[in-house]
C-alpha cells in the first residue's frame, strides 16, 4: 500500500474517509490565564490542500496548530479531522502526525530506525516496516542513507528524515510546525520548494505554521494571517498580498506604504509606484504626487528608495535594478521626483478598531487618494 492509501483511524481497513474539510474549527478559544491565545477561531481547511497560519510570535498560530495536534484542549469550540470530533482526543487517537523545527531525531539510532520508529510502536510487521521505510527515504530523496546516523547528515537531510518519520504512518493531514526555521536561506529556499512539490505529489493535507512570510506565499495554497489569537484575512497568496483587508494584514505580509487621505486608509505596495522628474506630466489613469527622494538603499535585485512626499507621508518605492547602475541611484538622493501609481493599485485598508470596511479604492474620487 503507497503513501496515498490511506484509511480512517478506527475504521475497516478498506475503508476510506468522506469527502469534505480536511480539518474544520469552528469558534475555538484557548486562554492562558488572562491571555486569549485563540479567541474565537472559524476556520475549514480543504482536503489535500497546502494550507498556512501566518503571523507573528504570540499572535495564536501555533497555539491552534498544537489544538489540532491534540497537544492542547480548546476551553470552548469544537474540532473536526475528516467530519469527525476530535476535540477531547490524545493526540495518538487523531490521524495527524507533526513536524517541529528541531527535528526531534533520536541521536543513537540509524535514519532507518528513527523513520520506523512509530511503526514500531504501532506493533507493525518488519517486513513491512522495512517496506515502508526503504518507499518513504526514496520519497525523500535520502536512498542509501538508511544505516546513518543523524549526526553525519546535513541540516536539510535531518529535516527530510523528520518528513520522513512523520509521512511513514500515511497521515491524513500532516502539521509542519515551522520546520525551516533552523536552516540557512539558500538551503530554506530549496526545501520549500521540495515541500509543496511533495505536498502535491502525495495528495496529503499540510497544515504549515510560519512568521516568514515570503515562506508562506511561495508554499500555500490558502493561507491565514493571525493577529492576537484571531484571524485578520483568509484567502490565496495573491488576494492576501493583492487585496490586504487590515493595516495590520498590508504592513505584515510584504512591504506596505499607509497613506491617509481625507480621513481614509489607504495600502499601496512600493513595487506598484512609478517615479518620473518632478517636471514630468501625469500619465493618464494615475493619482500622482511630488515629493523628493531621502534615501537610498540598494538591496541586489532592487533598490528602495524613501520618499517624502509634499502632502507629508513618507513612502518607499522599490524599482528593479535593470539598466541603471547602484551608482546612479546613489546620486538620486535628495531629487524633487513625480511618483505615481494606478487606482486599481489601492487599497482602502481597515483599522484595528474596524472603523474601515477594508473596501477597494476604485469607487474612491481622485481627490480622497
Amino acid at each position: 500500500m503507497s503513501l496515498q492509501e490511506r484509511t480512517e483511524p478506527g475504521s475497516d481497513e478498506g475503508a476510506r474517509k468522506v469527502a469534505g474539510a480536511a480539518v474544520r474549527l469552528e469558534g475555538v478559544r484557548k486562554s492562558y490565564g488572562d491571555v486569549a491565545a485563540v479567541d474565537g477561531v472559524d476556520l475549514e481547511i480543504r482536503e489535500g490542500e497546502f494550507f498556512t497560519l501566518l503571523g507573528p510570535s504570540g499572535s495564536g498560530k501555533t497555539t491552534t496548530l498544537r489544538l489540532i495536534a491534540g497537544f492542547e484542549r480548546p476551553d470552548a469550540g469544537r474540532i473536526e479531522l475528516g467530519g469527525r470530533d476530535v476535540s477531547n482526543l490524545p493526540p495518538y487517537a487523531r490521524d495527524v502526525n507533526t513536524v517541529f523545527q528541531d527535528y526531534a531525531l533520536f541521536p543513537h539510532m540509524t535514519v532507518a530506525q528513527n523513520v520506523a520508529y512509530g511503526l514500531r510502536v504501532k506493533g507493525v510487521r518488519r517486513r513491512e516496516r522495512d517496506s515502508r521505510v526503504e518507499e518513504v527515504l526514496r520519497r525523500m530523496r535520502l536512498p542509501g542513507l538508511g544505516k546513518r546516523k543523524p549526526v553525519q547528515l546535513s541540516g536539510g537531510q535531518r529535516q527530510r528524515v523528520a518528513l520522513a518519520r512523520a509521512l511513514v504512518n500515511r497521515p491524513e493531514v500532516l502539521l509542519l510546525d515551522e520546520p525551516l526555521g533552523a536552516l540557512d536561506l539558500k538551503l530554506r529556499q530549496e526545501m520549500q520548494l521540495f515541500l509543496k512539490s511533495l505536498q502535491q505529489d502525495l495528495g496529503i493535507t499540510f497544515v504549515y505554521v510560519t512568521h516568514d512570510q515570503d515562506e508562506a506565499l511561495t508554499m500555500s495554497d490558502r493561507l491565514a494571517v493571525f493577529n492576537h489569537g484571531r484571524i485578520e484575512q483568509l484567502g490565496s497568496p495573491a488576494e492576501v498580498y493583492e487585496r490586504p483587508q487590515s493595516a495590520f494584514v498590508a504592513g505584515f505580509v510584504g512591504v506596505s506604504n499607509e497613506i491617509e487621505r481625507a480621513g481614509r486608509h489607504y495600502a499601496v505596495r512600493p513595487e506598484k509606484i512609478h517615479m518620473r522628474d518632478a517636471g514630468s506630466a501625469p500619465s493618464g489613469g494615475m493619482h500622482a504626487e511630488t515629493g523628493r527622494i531621502r534615501d537610498v538603499v540598494y538591496a541586489g535585485m532592487v533598490t528602495r528608495f524613501h520618499v517624502q512626499l509634499d502632502r507629508g507621508d513618507t513612502i518607499q518605492v522599490a524599482r528593479q535594478n535593470l539598466e541603471q547602475t547602484s551608482h546612479e541611484d546613489e546620486g538620486m538622493r535628495g531629487e524633487r521626483i513625480r511618483v505615481g501609481w494606478r487606482r486599481e493599485h489601492t487599497v482602502a485598508v481597515a483599522e484595528p478598531d474596524g472603523t474601515q470596511d477594508g473596501s477597494g479604492a476604485e469607487n474612491q474620487t481622485e481627490e480622497e487618494i
